[in-house]
């Protein structure tokens, strides 16, 4: 018998760890600029798998390591993380009945938005060592690979039974 109560916290800390190691792997330089922003892709599918366990708390939790993992300015991820998942919040249930193309539209706009405001706060503090168009590469591959991302993570959440 399944009982209602929240499990697989665990691998919801896991699949966050993973997207945390795909974020550091090196890259060639050349192509650095198009590196998908894996951990906001899985926060986003945690967010909108799990509205009412997965929220803003998370994402700022989430922002502030990603700072710690980048060596960003500290709470530069997590505010605009944070940002990230109340949208998603907000609009949770537009998004499920959204076609894929529209997913990725969102995700596209979602994350270009969250990478601007990173950047406006880099900007504030004189660390941008990048243009910002640039977060418009970034934000389309991402978008490109939210529907495999959404695949994975919808087996592991019916494998481990996460809810």
């Amino acid at each position: 018998m399944r009982s209602d109560r929240p499990s697989g916290t665990g691998v919801i800390i896991v699949s966050l760890l993973i997207a945390a190691l795909l974020e550091v792997v090196p890259f060639p330089e050349a192509i650095n600029w198009i590196r998908p922003e894996w951990m906001l892709l899985v926060l986003v599918y945690w967010v909108l798998a799990l509205p009412r366990r997965i929220g803003v708390l998370w994402g700022f939790g989430v922002g502030l390591y990603y700072d710690v993992l980048v060596g960003a300015t500290l709470g530069q991820w997590g505010l605009a993380f944070a940002l990230g998942a109340y949208v998603m919040l907000a609009a949770y249930k537009r998004m499920r009945v959204f076609t894929s193309l529209q997913q990725c539209a969102v995700v596209f706009l979602l994350i270009g938005t969250v990478s601007l405001l990173a950047y406006s706060v880099q900007e504030s503090v004189g660390r941008t060592s990048y243009p910002p168009y640039t977060i418009l590469y970034a934000s389309f591959t991402s978008a490109l690979f939210w529907r495999p991302v959404c695949a994975v993570l919808r087996w592991v959440q019916l494998r481990f039974l996460v809810r």
